[in-house]
């Protein structure tokens, strides 16, 4: 069983800042991949970064330079700190990693439960 918890969503005005992060936990033998993706209400799921565990990072066009993806290792979390923020941005976040479970097994993909951001004044 792996479990990814997420953390820091919330309201929040445009022009604001928000950290979000996410806990892995469970049969974790190695994470290869973590990130964000989010689905705003109506649309689909899309990529806003990741990181994969030598830190090579990939940003979402919209959120270059605004958004920032960070990730610990040994904790298995990975943090993704967001600046101004913008109406547009609101959604549901949803962490993600790509997990292998034993040296017997391959790379498997996560979720986590989602966590709303919503930038509004």
């Amino acid at each position: 069983q792996v479990q990814l918890v997420e953390s820091g969503g919330g309201l929040v005005q445009p022009g604001g800042s928000l950290r979000l992060s996410c806990s892995a936990s469970g049969s974790i033998f190695s994470i290869n991949f973590m990130g964000w993706y989010r689905q705003p209400s109506g649309k689909q799921r899309e990529l806003v970064a990741t990181i994969n565990n030598g830190g090579s990072t990939n940003y979402a066009t919209s959120v270059k330079g605004r958004f920032t993806i960070s990730r610990v290792n040994a904790n298995n979390t990975v943090t993704l700190q967001m600046n101004s923020l913008k109406p547009e941005d609101t959604a549901v976040y949803y962490c993600y990693a790509t997990i292998r479970t034993s040296t017997r097994s391959g790379f498997y993909s996560y979720w986590g439960q989602g966590i709303q951001v919503t930038v509004s004044s």
